[in-house]
């Protein structure tokens, strides 16, 4: 059987590191690498043992030997890309946040569901077994609350993504979006938001902190921050079961299920099995199979978690 063939996008940690994990995935491999700069693209080329480095994304999404193209640009740039691999015909991962916008989301899936393309976000800890076995797992009960925070303390640099508005930077699109999914995840959309936090002298947002309601009082309390070391750990809370997620708890290792009338369970993930092999591996089937989007991470919730983390963003000024 031939090998499912990758392109991937920028070569910047992210590239570098799901070039890998490709690698290393039986039966792909990565065939190309695209950059604005030809001599990067060349590098990560020859370190993943791709045979082909184009100095243009345009001429990565048309390269006939590429069945996927793998985004990872910076977020104000991942809507010319999934532009140009849609127009290919190429099915499109798109490192997460989907788009820097409402706006420029809305329009890659319209142009990915007029062409038959798939697209799907690169939200890695959906595909996380360990998380799924928490969406999944009935014992639970009804589930009340999950709490998740994620934040670090980043050196200000006004012209680093981060902090850059023009590079789609800020908390709550970088960091903020896995406590969020999480939520959206286990306890659906919510029905009311409220956040408070502050913006950076570039205007992106620095810190946020939420509580986002739920029918009957269910409630997700979330946070994210370029300011501070946060304990970036989860908890997941049902009417009989609780679950413990450590840091980091976007790409757990293990989890911890307690409740009243239980002994305490231990989870490990097997390391074969991380957030990055599954995603890939959804692509593969999705093409395979004929499907233009995933059941796993759905267009649609990408959709409404960009609307969500707007509506955070607006809050803040």
């Amino acid at each position: 059987m031939r090998e499912f063939t990758w392109g991937i996008a920028a070569t910047g940690g992210i590239a570098r590191t799901v070039g890998a994990a490709i690698a290393a995935e039986p039966g792909m491999r990565v065939g190309a690498v695209g950059s604005r700069n030809l001599a990067r693209a060349q590098a990560l080329a020859a370190t993943l043992g791709a045979e082909s480095a184009y100095g243009s994304y345009e001429r990565l999404c048309a390269d006939p030997a590429i069945d996927a193209v793998y985004v990872a640009t910076p977020h104000a740039q991942h809507l010319q890309v999934a532009e140009a691999a849609i127009a290919a015909g190429k099915a499109v991962l798109c490192e997460k946040p989907l788009a820097a916008s409402v706006d420029d989301a809305e329009k890659m899936v319209r142009l990915a569901r007029e062409a038959g393309v798939f697209l799907m976000e690169a939200m890695w800890m959906r595909f996380n077994p360990l998380i799924q076995s928490i969406a999944a797992d009935p014992r639970f009960g009804d589930l009340r609350s999950v709490q998740a925070t994620f934040g670090f303390a980043a050196p200000y640099d006004p012209a680093h993504r981060l902090w850059a508005p023009e590079l789609g930077g800020g908390a709550l699109l970088d960091l903020g979006i896995y406590p969020f999914s999480l939520a959206q995840l286990l306890l659906g959309t919510p029905s009311g938001l409220h956040v408070t936090g502050s913006l950076a002298p570039t205007g992106v947002d620095a810190e946020a902190a939420g509580t986002l309601l739920y029918p009957g009082g269910r409630h997700a309390l979330v946070a994210a921050s370029l300011l501070g070391n946060y304990p970036n750990m989860a908890s997941v809370v049902g009417t009989r079961m609780r679950a413990d997620i450590p840091a980091p708890f976007w790409a757990p290792k293990r989890i911890l299920l307690t409740g009243p009338s239980m002994e305490p369970e231990e989870h490990v993930l097997d390391p074969a099995d991380n957030g990055y092999a599954g995603e890939l591996r959804e692509v593969r089937a999705a093409t395979a199979e004929g499907r233009t989007e995933s059941s796993i991470m759905p267009l649609d919730e990408s959709l409404a978690m960009m609307g969500l983390l707007a509506d955070a963003r607006r809050q803040l000024t």
